[in-house]
């Protein structure tokens, strides 16, 4: 299901007639966000953000998780495992799991650093400690109470922002934005940051606000110099994505939008590759969107025949982010 774009606009006609069951979602979420977590024994960062949908969590957990290490310390990914059938604790193989055990954000986390799945949050913890790590990085889950946190740093979609400011479903926001903003400790802004990312980080206060950017893989880049691409993502922002590769500069003539964790057909694997192949295109997509094709015979000949751009989260702040985690570990 893709995200209405309405929720992106000022509000109207029919955010006005959602408005009752967003407050009343809204009252569920805000008692739900009051509760106290219980402790991991050791510090917990979460990467979390205002809305439903892609904002760059993933990308700035692999940072952070990078960022660690460069202090010291032994990062373990925790991961709610989003689209996948596993319950946990488990530990990720990204050699034998599939997205369709384990979702494709922790395949994508696991090649990085030790990942655990684990719908409950405290119990996925636990099993990192004992497993060695010496804190413990959340990919999502500001608005989960139920651990903890150490330190929360809200992703916000420089573009996007809030979109219309209201609660789901009539609006993108998880839970009321004020309930939202005491439970995290610091912004970052990713991408241009405009009047959406304004009216957002106009109410941060003292939270420190740190700006980012998704940069492409250059080798990446270079691979589709002077090739027309079709390119395809089932994110939670395919816009974003394809704007990164534009600015890129890859030359994208046509683009398919799915609906975020999207499970590619066979029907629709082979109308991707004819219609690359029947106009002269390179395919490209996401890692995240590559990852969800592994071990599926039926999405090999797509696999085989795209190109993907990976991306870093590069932190303009830097300096202050590393105190940021330097406290946290504290």
């Amino acid at each position: 299901m893709r995200e209405p774009a309405f929720w992106w606009r000022p509000p109207g006609l029919m955010s006005s007639l959602l408005a009752p069951l967003g407050a009343a979602y809204g009252i569920i979420a805000e008692r739900r966000m009051t509760r106290r977590g219980a402790l991991a024994g050791v510090p917990v960062i979460c990467v979390g953000n205002f809305t439903l949908g892609g904002t760059g969590k993933t990308p700035t957990a692999l940072m952070l998780a990078a960022l660690l290490r460069e202090l010291g310390a032994t990062p373990f990914f925790l991961t709610r495992g989003y689209g996948g059938s596993v319950e946990g604790p488990h530990a990720v193989d990204v050699e034998n799991d599939s997205a369709a055990q384990v979702g494709d954000e922790a395949l994508l986390l696991a090649r990085a650093a030790p990942t655990i799945v684990a719908r409950d949050r405290v119990l996925g913890a636990a099993f990192a400690k004992a497993m060695g790590a010496s804190v413990v990085v959340m990919d999502d889950g500001l608005q989960n109470p139920s651990l903890a946190k150490t330190l929360t740093i809200a992703v916000v979609d420089g573009k996007r922002g809030v979109g219309n400011g209201q609660v789901f479903p009539a609006g993108p926001l998880r839970a009321p934005l004020h309930i939202q903003m005491t439970r995290c400790d610091a912004l970052l802004v990713v991408g241009d940051g405009g009047a959406a990312a304004r009216a957002v980080t106009s109410r941060a206060g003292t939270r420190p606000v740190l700006h980012g950017r998704l940069a492409p893989e250059p080798a990446a880049v270079s691979s589709l110099h002077g090739r027309k691409v079709l390119a395809f993502a089932g994110i939670g922002d395919p816009d974003k994505f394809f704007a990164t590769a534009e600015q890129s500069g890859i030359a994208i003539v046509q683009r398919r939008a799915f609906a975020d964790h999207h499970g590619f057909s066979a029907e629709e694997a082979a109308e991707l590759v004819m219609s690359a192949e029947r106009d002269g295109l390179s395919l490209l997509t996401t890692e995240k969107d590559r990852a969800r094709m592994a071990g599926d015979p039926a999405l090999a000949a797509l696999a085989s025949k795209t190109h993907v751009l990976p991306v870093t989260m590069v932190v303009e702040e830097s300096d202050a982010l590393r105190a940021l985690l330097a406290r946290a570990l504290a």
